[in-house]
């Protein structure tokens, strides 16, 4: 059954080939049998969890496809923007071991934290640091390592009969996957416990009240907004994104100074593109910019 741990860590020899710009289509095979889809479309990298009858509780190839997928994106110029989703009922109901590779020895202290670095805590830092933007479309029960693999992202979507669980303390686990790091920085510490204190679960509603969520919409508008908000996003500046992804992200961890400095340098960095100097030549020539991603 799903669980709310995650599992070991390994390569993932497949890679995926070709460039957006041919068209929608499919991209290689994965692992487990199409166990994560991947179509490449406009400049947008769709990524979704393919194991409905498991409610997409991510496993041990899962969770290495998206991190190599990600890693792709940000080295790939034709990408500008990634999707996060699933198939069926769910968009990730937690880790799933069962696939997890056998210990070859009994396990000692120190095993357990260097697990959950290599998976869980790998699997999110591979979304935070992602130079693309990514877009989550929640269509589903996010539970556990699933609620935030959602709140990695850069923009939440959510079906409207979407759920979010903190479901570690129901089975008496401390929260892991980056949890304590993200949701106080998105709701406040008060908020955060309370989620995690009771881990009831969270409508995709009042998801979107607390701040969890950008966007609530039915359920069968869910595709539609995420392939318009990553259009958008592929259109636009991609460097300038990455580096406001980049300063955003490290808003909450220094003082003013860093943050101030941090940001003219990536001013600085950004100057140097070819969408900065497209940017203020359509301003200029009062005429809608047309970037590249470069």
């Amino acid at each position: 059954m799903p669980v709310s741990g995650e599992a070991g860590a390994g390569p993932d020899a497949h890679a995926r080939t070709g460039a957006p710009d041919a068209g929608p289509r499919t991209a290689d095979p994965v692992p487990a049998a199409g166990a994560v889809l991947h179509t490449l479309d406009g400049g947008v990298s769709w990524i979704t969890l393919n194991r409905p009858e498991a409610m997409n509780a991510v496993s041990w190839d899962q969770r290495e496809r998206i991190i190599a997928l990600l890693a792709e994106a940000s080295a790939d110029p034709a990408v500008r923007a990634v999707v996060l989703t699933a198939t069926g009922r769910g968009f990730c109901a937690g880790a799933d071991l069962r696939g997890t590779p056998a210990p070859d020895r009994e396990r000692v202290p120190g095993d357990v934290a260097r697990t959950i670095r290599l998976g869980a805590q790998r699997l999110i830092a591979a979304v935070l640091d992602c130079e693309k933007p990514v877009i989550a479309a929640v269509n589903g029960t996010a539970a556990g390592i699933g609620a935030h693999l959602a709140f990695a992202c850069d923009l939440v979507l959510a079906a409207d009969t979407a759920t979010f669980i903190e479901v570690f303390v129901r089975r008496g686990l401390v929260p892991d996957g980056g949890g304590a790091y993200l949701l106080p920085r998105l709701v406040g510490p008060q908020r955060a416990k309370e989620l995690m204190l009771f881990g009831d679960a969270l409508t995709a509603a009042d998801a979107e009240r607390l701040g969890l969520v950008n966007r609530t919409v039915p359920a069968g508008e869910l595709e539609a907004l995420a392939k318009e908000w990553a259009g958008r996003l592929a259109a636009g500046p991609t460097r300038a994104l990455a580096l406001t992804k980049q300063l955003v992200n490290a808003s909450l961890d220094g003082d003013r100074a860093t943050a101030f400095a941090a940001e003219a340098a990536a001013q600085e960095i950004n100057m140097t593109t070819r969408d900065a100097n497209e940017g203020v030549a359509s301003f200029v020539e009062r005429r809608p910019p047309t970037y590249e991603g470069r």
